[in-house]
């Protein structure tokens, strides 16, 4: 039998040890918690390929099979690296154990169509509301407190007006992305802004070069708002594509600028960062504490260091299914059941929760942000009705 002292010796020996490895699990979680969170809020400058244009057919493309070109709808392949763009419709062939699709193309914008790497564009459209839709453009510029923020405006028929549409697109996202809601407001009789903001290709980066999930880029939208007031509007709707939808949010709960907000339409949006940042921590095997302390990391003053943000972001201030009795505009909310980038379920709680405000319109098959891909008659006539009333 081991003597007393030597008992003592191993259990502080064993103890020793222990703390070791509490510290070096502690650290490497901290470490985990931190690469992660800078991976949610880092800008993506490099956009690669995705998808492989296997072969040119008439007005036709052979491409390969992905998660995104198997569906159904109307969509765009970025080539060349970007310099080349071609609208693409729907499918007219898919070979399960050849894993390829054929789609039709629709219209060559830019570049020359060959087999190759490509990108794909779930806006459709890559160019301005006046080259791809034949709407008059003003290219202008407002002055966020960062500096310069280029922005189209595309004027009712009569003119700007006194009614105007401000549209947010999303995170990582461009304009382009609000082109496909453009006629169903111009319809409607709306003069459309369509911003930048903060950390955008081309435009002034945020303090830290960081997304604050729209807990500071609500503030380029105020900037943008505030243009339109200038130039004569005494209503404004809104309209945002999840971070937008986020942004949107924060503009409405922080700037005297909401009360001349009439209405507000939100497609894939996000109502609620934590879930969001679930689902993808689930996505990627991130370890639930892991998830846990890199939100709590984004939110602490104390984390700020660790995940290299200017301003902490709080994302308990962006759940807006908890804040619900705090909204007091009317709102279109659009979201497909088959999102895979931001879930659903949110959307679905807050109409629940505020079914007075709340007109929720769920779509099916459509991943993020492409319901009016997949149904453009639908997403259009919806929005055009809620925009006349």
């Amino acid at each position: 039998m081991a003597s007393r002292s030597g008992l003592r010796r191993a259990a502080t020996a064993a103890a020793a040890v222990g703390a070791t490895t509490t510290l070096a699990s502690a650290a490497g979680s901290l470490a985990a918690a931190a690469y992660f969170a800078r991976k949610v809020l880092t800008p993506e400058r490099k956009r690669p390929d995705d998808v492989e244009l296997l072969e040119v057919r008439d007005d036709r493309l052979l491409l390969s099979a992905t998660a995104e070109t198997v569906v159904p709808g109307l969509y765009g392949l970025w080539l060349d690296g970007g310099r080349g763009h071609v609208r693409i419709g729907d499918l007219t062939g898919t070979d399960v154990a050849d894993g390829t699709v054929e789609r039709l193309v629709l219209g060559l914008d830019a570049g020359r169509l060959a087999p190759g790497g490509a990108r794909f564009n779930g806006y459709h459209y890559a160019g301005t509301p006046d080259s791809d839709l034949g709407l008059p453009t003003e290219h202008v510029d407002v002055e966020g407190e960062l500096g310069r923020l280029p922005a189209w405006v595309v004027p009712a028929r009569e003119g700007r007006g006194s009614r105007w549409a401000v549209l947010v697109h999303g995170r990582g996202a461009r304009r382009q992305e609000a082109l496909r809601a453009l006629p169903a407001l111009h319809a409607a009789g709306w003069t459309s802004l369509v911003p930048t903001y903060r950390n955008d290709e081309d435009v002034p980066a945020g303090p830290d070069g960081r997304y604050n999930l729209g807990l500071s880029e609500w503030r380029d939208i105020e900037s943008a708002v505030e243009y339109a007031v200038r130039s004569g509007a005494r209503e404004i709707l809104l309209v945002g594509w999840s971070m937008g939808g986020a942004i949107t949010l924060q503009f409405l709960d922080r700037s005297p600028l909401a009360d001349l907000v009439s209405r507000v339409v939100l497609d894939g949006p996000v109502i609620d960062w934590a879930d969001v940042l679930d689902h993808h921590a689930r996505m990627h095997h991130v370890p639930r504490p892991v998830g846990t302390l890199s939100r709590t990391m984004m939110g602490r003053p104390w984390g700020k260091r660790f995940v290299g943000v200017h301003e902490s972001v709080d994302v308990a201030q962006t759940d807006w299914v908890r804040r619900a009795d705090e909204l007091r505009h009317s709102i279109l909310l659009i979201h497909s059941a088959d999102d895979e980038f931001v879930p659903v379920g949110p959307s679905r709680a807050l109409a629940q929760h505020r079914p007075d405000l709340v007109h929720f319109e769920e779509w099916r098959v459509a991943r993020h942000c492409k319901e009016w891909n997949t149904d453009p008659e639908r997403w259009e006539q919806l929005v055009r009705d809620f925009a006349a009333n």
